[in-house]
Formats: structure tokens, sequence, C-alpha cells
């Protein structure tokens, strides 16, 4: 038994495989189109930006809480041997930027 194809059926197989080539070629000339390689990268950009910018909050939360954690009681009130140093120290620094800033505007 042989597998003999009519002229029809190769007609057919013909026009079938150029409507996949064709499918197919649009498929490329979309994915190299400029509009879609900007619209790639942006997208990859903005992954970017949020995972880094996810992972700059946790770290700044992380660090915020445990400052806190570290200038509070158990209940919650400020642990004055602890603020006072600090607050004085932020007092003396910027005052000390203050006196910098009026020395330049004088010269």
């Amino acid at each position: 038994m042989s597998d003999a194809r009519t002229p029809a059926d190769i007609e057919a197989d013909i026009v079938r495989r150029r409507e996949e080539l064709a499918a197919a070629l649009d498929e490329i000339a979309m994915r190299v189109h400029p509009k879609t390689i900007m619209a790639g990268a942006k997208s990859k950009v903005a992954a970017t930006v949020d995972r880094t910018a996810g992972r700059a909050y946790v770290a700044v939360n992380a660090k915020v809480s445990g400052a806190r954690a570290s200038m509070t009681d158990e209940e919650g009130a400020p642990r004055l041997e602890r603020v006072v140093p600090v607050a004085v120290v932020a007092v003396a620094v910027v005052g000390g930027l203050m006196v910098l800033s009026l020395r330049r505007r004088r010269r």
C-alpha cells in the first residue's frame, strides 16, 4: 500500500505550510519591532527598580525598627540614658554645620 498523495493533498499541504510560515514570520517581525523591544526593556527596568526599592525599604525599615527598639523600653517609653546623648550629638552636628555655613557666606 503506497502513500500516494493527490495533487489536491499536495496543494492543501503547501497552503497550510504557507500559513504556518506567514504566522511565524509575523511573530518574528513583532518580536524584533523596536516598540516591542522598548516595551520589554522598560518592563525589565521597572521590575528591577521595584525590586531594588522593595529591598531598600525592607532594609531601612529594619534599621529604623532596630533604632526605635534601642531607644525605648519594653513599654515604649523613651530611654533617656540613650536619647539624651543622641540628641546632644545631633544638636552639636547641626550647630557645627551652621557655623561652617556662616563662615563660608562671610568670605
